[in-house]
């Protein structure tokens, strides 16, 4: 019973949600009142993204003991915020049914699975580490700022890993938030626990809305999302089946849709850290992370935009920092995973720099390109090596 209270389980379950919410919780806010969200149907899209992604962690990492963990789409979000404009909400969920439906045909057809089977693995490994690149760089952004709390940090976590390796991103975290309360850097004046109410919003399906807004956010969510998220399993070496996890992640929007819970799917970057040698040395043991990040997710929401608002009282550098502490192990690793082979080592850096560009296109984020772009490389490199 004593591993399922871990404290590198909690730590981690707790880093991954606390850097989920607060990179992009706002773009959510942003999108809600693009479709003209009341302050009670924002509640409830926090309420029904929490219990959808907290339900789904938990599920998914205790059906495959792997650690699975489940997001909101975040480019989708962004990508409603300048579509849902001029939109009812009630189009908003039809919107959302209809993109969740399609993720959920995904799965249970498992074409997405087949396509993902043609990944080499140290080209997911290079856009692992070309999504995760820019936390580890942010770690050192952020000293400029607030140099003596992410200092602290940075020893802290040089310490820990010479005499308590295990416990190296807990001691950091607890480190930081010890100095931004010392440096009056935490805001906890305007909270107040208020639980969150669900709202029932029933949906209007116009053609117009699914077709200019429905498809673009599958496909975002599907390319953008789905694709890195599996990549990190594997490139972790977890062989988890792709369809199960597209499928669950679909039906979970087609039951909280109507909520307001737009969309669900595969996370990558804060998955990454439930994966880390920090969460647990052992890989079998690392879906607990997954399982605790899983009941945050359901306390948040529960309590819906109050959370929301414990998250914002942390000073961004500290969640700068610690996300970047508890990613470089895995940025090192997917690094030198990508390398390793030298006939690969050339589409690996091609993925790794292109997914780390940041460049879009067609609506698309770089992680997609950087995954065409390394694997066409990689079959130019086969295809000459066969010929010689």
């Amino acid at each position: 019973m004593g591993n399922w209270f871990k404290i590198s389980h909690i730590s981690a379950g707790f880093i991954a949600v606390l850097v989920g919410y607060t990179s992009s919780v706002a773009i959510i806010f942003q999108a809600a009142s693009a479709a003209g969200a009341t302050p009670a149907e924002l509640n409830s899209w926090m309420w029904a993204l929490g219990i959808g992604m907290g339900a789904s962690c938990i599920g998914l990492s205790l059906r495959y003991r792997s650690p699975i963990l489940t997001a909101w789409s975040t480019p989708g979000a962004a990508l409603l915020v300048t579509s849902l404009s001029g939109l009812t909400m009630s189009q908003a969920i039809g919107v959302f049914l209809f993109s969740s439906l399609l993720i959920t045909i995904s799965g249970i057809t498992g074409w997405f699975q087949k396509i993902m089977q043609y990944v080499p693995r140290h080209i997911a490994a290079a856009m692992l580490a070309g999504i995760l690149i820019r936390f580890g760089m942010d770690l050192f952004t952020a000293m400029q700022t607030q140099w003596l709390m992410v200092g602290l940090m940075f020893i802290a976590f040089l310490l820990g890993r010479a005499w308590l390796p295990r416990y190296t991103v807990p001691l950091s975290l607890a480190v930081g938030m010890l100095s931004a309360g010392s440096l009056g850097l935490i805001h906890l004046e305007a909270l107040s626990w208020t639980p969150a109410t669900p709202l029932l919003m029933p949906p209007d399906f116009s053609v117009s809305a699914l077709i200019g807004v429905g498809i673009p956010l599958f496909i975002v969510t599907m390319t953008s999302q789905n694709v890195p998220g599996l990549a990190v399993l594997r490139a972790n070496g977890y062989e988890t089946p792709a369809s199960p996890l597209i499928g669950w992640t679909g039906a979970a929007g087609l039951i909280l849709g109507p909520f307001g819970g737009f969309s669900f799917n595969l996370a990558a970057i804060t998955a990454a850290i439930c994966m880390s040698k920090d969460a647990d040395p052992d890989p079998s043991r690392r879906y607990l992370a997954s399982v605790w990040a899983g009941v945050f997710y359901l306390f948040t929401g529960v309590f819906g935009a109050t959370v929301v608002g414990l998250f914002a009282a942390f000073p961004t550098e500290l969640v700068a920092a610690i996300a970047g502490l508890a990613l470089l192990g895995t940025i090192g690793g997917s690094l030198a995973g990508a390398l390793a082979d030298e006939h690969g080592r050339e589409a690996a850096l091609v993925t790794f720099i292109c997914t780390a560009s940041g460049m879009a296109f067609m609506g698309i984020g770089s992680a997609f390109w950087g995954l065409v772009f390394g694997l066409c490389v990689h079959a130019i490199a086969r295809r000459r090596s066969q010929a010689s």
